[in-house]
């Protein structure tokens, strides 16, 4: 089985990833913006810098299907469980992966939430960048990106009020139904 984590950034695909990783030690979880920078040998802002966000979605395109060839292609039984970036499945070829191989997991997160967790991580996220307020850049791009969530996700679990650890243990139980 392969479980996919998205939404947008700051909503805690990667820190849920890494507690269903100690929930479900026989789980292997990926982050797949550390994936490819890994294979890159480069950060994402980097990335972003040097070839633009096309080339970098180009990247994490390759990535995905590398990863999920590798699940097809093995023999095993324990889950894998991708954080996706906030932007993946705005790739109609992502999101097709992503819905088609995965059980996605739409980390549906409110703007008050997202702008107090991204306030103080604007640089490092190239996607943030320009010139109007964190919380009109999020607006626009929430607008933008909801409903693609909403159409690839198979799960969409509502985060704000609720804490890392108790949508993790919420996740792993539904691993664990589900396998």
């Amino acid at each position: 089985m392969v479980v996919s984590l998205t939404g947008f950034m700051g909503c805690g695909k990667s820190s849920i990833g890494r507690m269903l990783q100690s929930l479900m030690p026989q789980a292997s979880v990926i982050d797949l913006d550390t994936f490819i920078e890994k294979a890159e040998g480069r950060s994402i802002p980097e990335i972003f810098s040097s070839e633009g966000e096309v080339a970098f979605r180009q990247m994490e395109y390759r990535a995905l299907q590398e990863l999920l060839s590798g699940v097809e292609n093995a023999d095993g039984e324990d889950p894998l469980i991708i954080s996706l970036g906030g932007g993946t499945v705005t790739t109609p070829e992502c999101a097709a992966l992503v819905h088609g191989k995965t059980k996605c997991i739409y980390l549906r997160t409110g703007l008050d939430t997202l702008v107090s967790r991204l306030e103080r991580d604007r640089e490092g996220r190239p996607v943030l960048a320009g010139k109007e307020s964190l919380r009109e850049r999020i607006s626009s791009l929430m607008e933008q990106r909801s409903s693609i969530y909403e159409k690839t996700a198979h799960v969409i679990i509502d985060t704000d009020g609720r804490n890392f650890i108790s949508i993790a243990a919420y996740i792993a139980g539904l691993i664990r139904d589900s396998g």
